[in-house]
């Protein structure tokens, strides 16, 4: 007997949306019909399909709005619904629309940006300020869609399309964009075109993103936080602005590494006891899922660095750090600061062989920050 479960489902990027969404508009602009469903190529060889949620092609006079007021021409407008599959993404169910109208012959493809798709502001991204976020990847499979069509049905080439995100304003607030100076909307993105469900690789790239934006802008010190309690913590006590600020959440490991490779003068460390007491013990993924604290290993530490044999018991046999953390203030014991040193620890060992200059800071639940260590052999700021 076979097993009917199956797998997560997987889906499609924005970008890959966006692409099929062109297609069908360029196919349309070219011969006056709309293929539905439109195939496109991704990169690694998949020939997806996608229904079209909307299509209307303008022959001649005025095209439709696109945010900025009509303009005059011949234009085609496509519309796909994203599938993300499995994955908890946020444009699950967006619709991604786009406007295609003839450009200059002989020119290249334009890219604008329609409402709900936001615009680069600052320098670090893959993009020049004043362009679209619309990414290299997905630029590249719209630009070979492009050179598909007009293969099959003639033309310049030459195209001006718009890519708007159907409320991708609202939804950018729920992102890391507004932080790296994506203002207006959401990024276009994907490598592959294909969603894994439950990836980690788009907050990864995040983190890394976020790491350039802030080299770029100038920022000497950023702060890698596991949450927003810690990230509050981490601005209030070095006084960093929103750019310097990473959301690392529980990748410290890929955090860390691109630090390494991309580095900067200071990095502050900041999360909660439980996670950074992962990061001492040297789990560099503190995902609950793929990491546990090792609290006998924890009394142990506590042991060498002077706790009582009382307290060391009390610590070996708690069930959770927070309890753990009771027992050593019960006793006037450090525990914070004794996390703080072997998080700190794990982390220069990551960032070897030239490691900046680092601090951890261990958050309390209530923001206050109950544990420190350093390797600064100055004080001040």
């Amino acid at each position: 007997m076979t097993s009917s479960v199956q797998g997560p489902r997987t889906g499609w990027t924005t970008g890959a949306c966006a692409t099929a969404a062109t297609a069908a508009a360029c196919t349309a602009l070219l011969t006056g019909r709309f293929p539905d469903p439109v195939r496109i190529t991704l990169p690694r060889g998949r020939h997806p399909s996608f229904p079209l949620a909307l299509s209307h092609l303008v022959s001649n006079g005025r095209g439709p709005k696109n945010g900025r007021g009509p303009e005059d021409g011949p234009c085609a407008v496509a519309g796909v619904v994203k599938d993300a599959g499995d994955d908890p993404d946020i444009t699950h169910g967006a619709l991604i629309r786009a406007t295609v109208r003839p450009g200059p012959p002989g020119g290249p493809v334009v890219f604008r940006a329609g409402p709900g798709v936001g615009v680069v502001t600052r320098p670090g991204l893959p993009l020049a300020v004043g362009e679209p976020a619309i990414n290299p990847s997905p630029r590249a499979m719209i630009e070979s869609a492009i050179a598909e069509i007009t293969r099959q049905h003639g033309g310049t080439g030459s195209f001006v399309v718009e890519i708007a995100v159907e409320g991708g304003q609202d939804l950018a607030l729920r992102t890391l964009n507004p932080r790296l100076g994506i203002v207006g909307g959401l990024s276009i993105l994907g490598t592959t075109g294909v969603v894994i469900p439950y990836s980690c690789s788009a907050w990864i790239d995040a983190i890394r993103r976020g790491i350039d934006v802030a080299r770029a802008g100038g920022s000497r010190h950023v702060a890698a936080c596991t949450g927003r309690t810690s990230e509050a913590a981490a601005a209030r006590v070095h006084g960093l602005p929103q750019q310097a600020l990473l959301d690392m959440g529980d990748f410290a490991g890929a955090t860390l590494k691109y630090l390494r490779r991309h580095p900067v003068p200071r990095l502050t460390i900041a999360g909660g006891p439980a996670k950074l007491c992962k990061l001492a013990q040297g789990h560099l993924d503190l995902h609950s899922a793929r990491s546990a604290v090792d609290l006998p290993a924890l009394a142990r530490a506590v042991a060498g660095a002077g706790g009582t044999a009382g307290l060391v018991r009390d610590v070996a046999g708690a069930t959770t750090v927070l309890q753990a953390r009771e027992y050593c203030d019960g006793e006037g014991f450090p525990l914070g600061d004794l996390v703080a040193a072997g998080a700190l620890e794990q982390a220069l060992r990551v960032l070897r062989p030239t490691p900046p200059e680092v601090d951890v800071l261990v958050v309390g639940r209530g923001g206050d920050v109950v544990g420190t260590a350093t390797n600064r052999t100055t004080t001040g700021r």
